[in-house]
């Protein structure tokens, strides 16, 4: 009997979830609910690529890998181990890059790491927190190494700094593939570093390095303290700037707030353009909600609106808390709302049960307080939760305390959380300088009741 390609994967991927069934003592329910709904959908000697019907199922399988792998192995009477990779059907790769053959190890060595074909200018949410980043980073997109060399974006983690890098790499690539683009994180130019000169490679690799047109470097703050890697970055940095090649660094402080980077690179970073990405206001965080809700097959209708609001409205701390708020809520739905109909407000609200910091129905919590704050006195979200003492600075965020405690009536360590971790007697001084200023202070006293108006 000739097999057709797809009747092949079907049957190996049967075979795999009888194997499963038998030898690995899986329960049949497991395997019914979770791992026969998906497909084996591209399979050669090193690879085996699953589709998942939903966001479940893949987490599942992913969790899984280290059972399904031996199944494969032992079912296509292989000597060696292979790569599983889970997938829902709009993240599937093309199948160029499918097939591509992994290159050998020396081919490896100086590689950029993946850049993600999926985040793009053009599923960028832009909201008044981030037009400004997105703005620099498409200009730098457009015109790579002539406007702002080096661009540097900085953020609390999960705000959009890492899509904003694949945009620029992205589109580069798009309107010029002959471009060498590199992406990194600092700890993985720190390996490639150690292992380069344990190879006796560091010269090699710097060279390889200045043949870079578009350098993207995530997380640069790990880089502090690691002195040797200072060094070769510094060099590769200068190289490549003074070559009119353009660099983006991503960092969750400003330059100058990085403890144990050198002065030099502290100088170089900030001679550049600094912007910063604060939390999303609501009407973002509800765009970002929808987009994620689209990509993940759903149709905005298939959701209440009531509940959509709420989780736009609690969980926009950052886009990854909007992805894990809607991650569990869709679950609910999965195993608790058996109709299979719209996701209702109740399922929401279950499903997101003492998830939320709020203490009203306004929906009011931490983020929007100092957020409200900020914007009073012209600072952004992150000079506010910084170690800065500025005057200025640290007056607001005594108040944005002040009015966290009052507002919210939330523990003192968890307000010391929302600002950069601070301990619960840092958060107790805050709030009795406030009050103690409100005593004897009229305009401190008027400002602080204009920003209360703001809020509620």
């Amino acid at each position: 009997m000739n097999f057709t390609k797809d009747q092949y994967l079907l049957d190996v991927w049967n075979k795999v979830l009888d194997y499963m069934h038998t030898n690995q003592n899986v329960d049949s329910e497991i395997i019914n609910n979770f791992y026969k709904p998906c497909s084996l959908h591209q399979l050669t000697t090193d690879k085996a690529i699953l589709v998942a019907p939903n966001i479940i199922s893949k987490q599942i399988l992913q969790s899984q890998s280290d059972v399904i792998v031996p199944c494969f192995i032992d079912v296509l009477h292989l000597d060696h181990t292979i790569i599983l990779e889970v997938y829902q059907e709009h993240e599937l790769p093309d199948e160029k890059s499918i097939l591509t053959p992994v290159p050998s190890y020396n081919d490896i060595d100086f590689q950029s790491m993946p850049i993600q074909k999926d985040r793009t200018f053009d599923n960028f949410i832009v909201g008044d927190c981030n037009k400004e980043s997105q703005a620099a980073a498409l200009a730098c997109a457009l015109n790579p190494g002539k406007f702002f060399n080096p661009l540097f974006i900085y953020g609390n983690s999960g705000l959009g700094k890492t899509h904003l890098l694949m945009s620029i790499a992205n589109y580069v690539l798009k309107n010029d593939p002959s471009k060498k683009v590199y992406y990194t994180e600092s700890l993985k130019f720190v390996e490639t570093v150690v292992n380069a000169i344990r190879d006796n490679r560091i010269e090699e690799f710097k060279h390889y390095m200045y043949n870079v047109d578009l350098l993207l470097v995530d997380d640069i703050q790990f880089l502090a303290g690691k002195e040797k890697s200072h060094e070769i970055f510094f060099t590769i940095y200068n190289e490549l700037v003074n070559n009119k090649k353009q660099v983006c660094i991503a960092s969750d402080r400003q330059p100058r707030e990085i403890k144990g980077l050198e002065d030099r690179l502290i100088s170089r970073f900030s001679s550049g353009l600094s912007v910063g990405i604060d939390s999303p206001e609501f009407e973002t965080s509800l765009a970002i909600l929808q987009s994620k809700i689209k990509q993940n097959g759903y149709g905005i209708d298939d959701v209440d609106q009531e509940g959509l609001a709420y989780i736009a409205s609690n969980f926009s701390g950052n886009v990854r808390d909007l992805e894990g708020a809607w991650n569990r809520v869709l679950f609910y739905a999965i195993e608790f709302q058996p109709d299979g109909g719209c996701i209702k407000f109740e399922t929401v609200m279950n499903a997101l049960k003492n998830q939320a910091v709020v203490s009203d129905k306004t929906g009011l919590s931490p983020k929007k307080i100092i957020k409200v704050v900020a914007d009073y006195y012209g600072l952004t979200r992150q000079q506010i939760t910084s170690k800065t003492r500025t005057k200025n600075i640290s007056n607001a965020r005594q108040i944005s305390i002040y009015l966290c405690r009052k507002l919210l009536d939330i523990p003192y360590i968890k307000i010391g959380d929302e600002f950069g971790g601070r301990d619960h007697s840092t958060i107790i001084s805050a709030c009795t300088k406030v009050e103690k200023q409100l005593q004897k202070d009229t305009a401190f006293k008027n400002a602080i009741d204009e920003i209360e108006k703001q809020l509620l």
